[in-house]
């Protein structure tokens, strides 16, 4: 039995699509057996589209009763946690869903005897890179950025003195900066931006991203479930290496133009770093009087490093990201050009 939180999310989706296609696994589990915790009222269109024997559980995380039913019979299980919020309207959801819906999620997996979980952290715990190359690893001290990534550090921490006092076996993934099929609305807006030549590069545009294709971090959770050694234990997942946001860009461009056959503006919008210092003062300054602006937290991370290094996965759960960003770009916007 699989039990998958926010299963019509961005990475849910995409999970169950490659467990339903026995990629990365070999568990005998038949559609009906795949279990999908979605949020009351959300679309179950994508799912039903993937399949329609996936078992469908509306409800909320802060529930306790709808958790109940979801986790019914779920004895010997696998949890995948991929639920969370990450552009909330109101900072405290943050602690809402990312804290005490994973505290509930974890308790009551735990008095259901589910034999393993996995559970969908961030790199915001992190902050950003101190130097270009100093990419973030397991061993990597918490600096966490802003109330996302504070929210994450505490679910880390909750789950760590959970494990010690209950003593069951779980894995923490931490992807960075994801992209690929599913994709809510505003990743349109984002391609857009730069068909129009309206994105914002701010400052020289050579700082570093790790992205992860969610191919990849499917895999990479899968591999965490089904690997004994990676109990109690925390992995980054991310592809092979991080991109410029020149990079980027510039890939989104070449796809337009060359595999879209549609114009695309060349202009580049190019911002002084004092843009992004100004965005995260403001933002720093909202959220703590409880406000969340999607667009002015964005704008405080542009021209920041911030990147991971795979080798302990690849090492320990034999990870091997297979899409890289050109191929994994062109997946994700076939879905929309």
């Amino acid at each position: 039995m699989i039990y998958i939180t926010g299963a019509n999310g961005w990475i849910g989706l995409n999970l169950i699509k490659n467990i339903v296609q026995k990629k990365y696994h070999n568990w005998d589990v038949g559609h009906s057996n795949i279990h999908a915790f979605i949020l009351k009222g959300s679309s179950k269109k994508n799912l039903r589209a993937i399949s329609k024997d996936i078992n469908i559980v509306e409800g909320d995380l802060l529930d306790k009763f709808s958790l109940e039913k979801f986790l019914e019979k779920s004895e010997n299980g696998i949890l995948f946690h991929t639920a969370g919020i990450i552009h909330p309207k109101k900072v405290n959801d943050f602690y809402k869903v990312n804290l005490k819906g994973t505290e509930n999620i974890l308790l009551e997996s735990f008095k259901r005897k589910i034999k393993k979980m996995v559970f969908v952290s961030s790199n915001s715990p992190f902050g950003f890179n101190k130097l270009r190359n100093n990419h973030f690893d397991e061993n990597s001290t918490y600096n966490p950025y802003m109330n996302y990534g504070n929210s994450k550090m505490q679910m880390e921490k909750m789950i760590l003195k959970y494990s010690n006092e209950l003593q069951f076996d779980f894995t923490i993934i931490r992807p960075p900066w994801f992209y690929g099929p599913f994709q809510p609305a505003r990743q349109k807006r984002f391609y857009e931006m730069i068909k129009q030549g309206k994105f914002p590069i701010i400052g020289d545009g050579n700082n570093l991203r790790s992205m992860v294709h969610t191919d990849n971090l499917s895999q990479g959770l899968i591999l965490a479930a089904n690997n004994k050694v990676s109990s109690g234990k925390t992995y980054w997942i991310a592809d092979e290496r991080p991109y410029s946001m020149n990079e980027i860009v510039n890939t989104i461009r070449e796809l337009f133009l060359n595999t879209y056959e549609t114009s695309c503006n060349l202009r580049t919008i190019r911002l002084p770093n004092i843009i992004s210092s100004i965005a995260e003062y403001t933002d720093l300054f909202i959220q703590k009087i409880g406000i969340y602006n999607q667009e002015i937290h964005v704008l405080s991370e542009m021209n920041k490093d911030i990147t991971c290094d795979i080798s302990l996965a690849k090492k320990e759960l034999n990870y091997k990201p297979l899409i890289d960003l050109k191929q994994g770009m062109k997946i994700a916007m076939n879905e929309i050009y």
